[in-house]
C-alpha cells in the first residue's frame, strides 16, 4: 500500500536501478513517454534529511530497524545523488514531482497523532539548492499518507493546512522573479472526506494547486482472488465513490485546486506475481484510467514505474511489462512513482 512497503521487497532491485541510471533500457523507457511525470516519494520520504549543508546533517542511508516508524531509521539524500538524478531526468525529458519530508520536527500528541508545525528549514534548503542548480521541478508534494487516520502516522487537517501554506510561502520566496513556479501538492493520502474538506477550505484561495489521493482498491497482493476482482466490472465500479466524493468536495468548495491520483498500484504490498505484472492487470488499469477521467482527475500516477510486482518495468531486466503499453493513448495525464528509498542510493 505504501511505497516504503514496496521498498522492503524491492530493496536490492532499487539499489541496482540507482547505481545504473545510465542503463539505456531504463533511460529509453522513460524517454518513450516524454514528458512523463515521475513522482519520487513514499512513506520513507517523510524520514529523509537532505544533505544540503544548510544546516549540515549527518548524511547516512536508511537502515532497516523494526523499532523505528515505518521499519527504517532516518536516511539522508546526498546532493551528489540529487545531482545524478536530475541529470538523468533531464536526459529522459521527465517531469518531476518530489515528495518532501512532512514529519520533520513533529512531536507525538496524546491522541497518537503528530503535532507541532513542520520544520521546513531543511526542505527549504533543498528547494533553494535545486533552484540555484537550475533543476526543473514540476511540483513539490508535502507528505505521504498522513491524512485522516493515516498509515503509520497522521497529522490533523488544521496543522497540515498551515504547513501547506508555509510551503507555498517558501516556494513564492525562493522562486521569486522566475517565470515558472512549481505546483504545491498534498497530502498524498487516502481519501477521508472530512479531513480533505477541511484542508481544501483552509488552503483557499491559492495555497494548494493539487490535492492528491491514493488508491489500492484490490486489497492485499497476497489475495488469491485478485484475477476474479480484476475481471468483475461490478467490483471495479465500487471505487467510483472515491472519485465522486472528491469531485463533490472540490466543486462545493469553489476552489481552483485540482485532483490527481497521486499513487495507485491496484493491490498493495507490491502486488502479486503473474497477476499484477501480467496482461490481465490491464483490465484494472484501463478501468481506473477511464474512471479517473470521468470524474475530472487531471493526472493518474501509477505505482510504480519499476519495482514490485505492479511496476511497468521488470525489476531485473528493466524490460516493459504488459501495462507499460497501455497509457500512451489515454487522455488522462500519465504519471509513475519511484520509491523514496531508491533516491538515496
Amino acid at each position: 500500500m505504501r511505497q516504503f512497503l514496496v521498498g522492503l521487497r524491492e530493496w536490492k532491485a532499487m539499489r541496482s536501478i540507482c547505481r545504473n541510471l545510465s542503463n539505456p533500457i531504463l533511460l529509453n523507457a522513460v524517454k518513450a513517454f516524454s514528458p512523463l511525470k515521475l513522482r519520487l516519494g513514499g512513506s520513507l520520504q517523510d524520514k529523509i534529511i537532505y544533505g544540503t549543508g544548510d544546516p549540515k546533517p549527518q548524511c547516512t542511508p536508511f537502515i532497516k530497524s523494526t523499532s523505528e516508524m515505518f521499519g527504517f531509521t532516518q536516511g539522508c539524500l546526498p546532493m551528489s545523488r540529487w545531482d545524478e538524478l536530475n541529470e538523468f531526468f533531464q536526459k529522459a525529458g521527465a517531469v518531476i514531482i518530489f515528495g518532501l519530508n512532512a514529519l520533520n520536527g513533529r512531536v507525538t500528541l496524546s491522541d497518537g497523532s503528530l503535532g507541532g508545525p513542520w520544520n521546513y528549514s531543511n526542505a527549504a534548503a533543498l528547494i533553494r539548492y535545486t533552484v540555484n542548480k537550475g533543476y526543473a521541478i514540476h511540483g513539490w508534494e508535502l507528505g505521504n499518507e498522513l491524512s485522516g487516520s493515516g498509515v503509520g502516522a497522521r497529522i490533523g487537517a488544521d496543522q497540515y493546512a498551515a504547513d501547506v501554506i508555509n510551503l507555498r510561502s517558501i516556494i513564492n520566496e525562493i522562486y521569486q522573479g522566475l517565470p515558472d513556479k512549481p505546483l504545491v501538492l498534498a497530502p498524498g493520502g487516502f481519501l477521508d472526506t472530512n479531513w480533505f474538506t477541511e484542508i481544501i477550505s483552509r488552503t483557499k484561495p491559492n495555497s494548494l494547486d493539487v490535492i492528491t489521493h491514493h488508491i489500492y482498491n484490490l486489497g492485499p497482493g497476497v489475495d488469491q482472488h485478485l484475477t476474479e476482482k480484476i475481471l468483475d466490472p461490478s467490483y471495479l465500479d465500487g471505487e467510483a465513490g472515491t472519485f465522486r466524493d472528491l469531485q463533490r468536495i472540490l466543486s462545493s468548495a469553489g476552489t481552483s485546486t485540482i485532483a490527481w491520483v497521486g499513487e495507485a498500484g491496484g493491490a498493495y504490498n507490491s502486488g502479486h506475481h503473474l497477476v499484477t505484472d501480467s496482461f490481465v492487470f490491464s483490465f484494472w488499469y484501463l478501468d481506473q484510467l477511464g474512471m479517473a477521467s470521468t470524474y475530472d482527475t487531471k493526472t493518474y500516477c501509477r505505482q510504480s514505474f519499476i519495482g514490485g510486482n505492479y511496476g511497468l518495468l521488470n525489476t531485473t531486466t528493466f524490460r516493459p511489462n504488459p501495462d507499460y503499453y497501455r497509457p500512451a493513448s489515454h487522455p488522462t495525464s500519465f504519471c509513475c512513482g519511484f520509491t523514496a528509498n531508491s533516491i538515496v542510493y
